[in-house]
């Protein structure tokens, strides 16, 4: 069945992000070759892969903390390939750094007012994030350094969020938090896309992956092995890209 746009001889929208036949590389060692993903305006989209496969280096490429040829990275319809990640940022992209990258001098509420200093409109400040994260209320005055590391994950994604962003990139926002705060922080995951963010969410957790996204891409060895609907995607089929079998 043709889309509704495709019904009435209009063209599809465009991705929001599309990358496109992308190479990465870490000073001589070559992290990604070739890899190409889209993402859709409010779309949740999962990056899945071992360690080593490529999937950092895809989030700070896009990001632009790796370099990439300007035509490989667009955002908008915009070529973003190279930009410096200010730059980036500025047009509507925050990263969830893998680790958190918390300040850990400044007070949580200092570490979340640093994500607004671009001063992007949309619907994120202060009192949004907190509705989202109690938690961070409570503890908006102490150093990010005394919260758990669930309560540091929340901070660094509402850090992000304080810039109003129209693609969120989460790179391992699972790593090291036990099960029960893993699901904690995917059930707020749907109040964010409410907004009409867009996210890839750069994951080892497949189970949770699958769950937040309509769409998967498994990366193996720097190139896309998988992709297709999270529903429609078997384990053998996950597990065989995967691993690589």
């Amino acid at each position: 069945m043709p889309d509704s746009a495709q019904a009435h001889g209009q063209a599809p929208a465009a991705p929001l992000l599309a990358v496109t036949a992308l190479d990465a590389f870490y000073g001589d060692i070559q992290a990604l070759f070739g890899v190409s993903i889209e993402i859709a305006r409010g779309e949740a989209v999962a990056v899945i892969g071992a360690n080593g496969a490529g999937k950092s280096a895809l989030l700070k490429s896009i990001a632009g903390l790796l370099r990439a040829r300007p035509d490989a990275i667009a955002f908008e319809g915009a070529p973003i390939g190279g930009m410096p990640a200010y730059a980036v940022a500025a047009r509507g992209i925050a990263l969830v750094p893998e680790g958190r990258g918390l300040f850990a001098s400044l007070s949580v509420e200092e570490n979340l007012l640093i994500g607004g200093q671009l001063g992007r409109p949309g619907p994120w400040n202060l009192q949004r994030i907190y509705e989202l994260f109690p938690v961070l209320a409570e503890r908006r005055r102490l150093p990010s350094t005394s919260l758990s590391g669930g309560q540091q994950q929340m901070a660094a994604i509402g850090r992000a969020l304080m810039a109003n962003p129209k693609l969120l990139l989460c790179d391992e926002i699972s790593l090291g938090l036990a099960p029960i705060v893993v699901r904690d922080i995917y059930a707020r995951l749907p109040a964010i896309r409410g907004e009409g963010t867009s996210i890839i969410l750069v994951e080892q957790d497949v189970v949770q992956a699958l769950k937040a996204a309509s769409r998967v891409y498994c990366l193996q060895e720097g190139r896309v092995a998988l992709t297709g609907a999270a529903k429609d995607l078997t384990r053998e089929e996950i597990a065989a890209a995967y691993f690589g079998i």
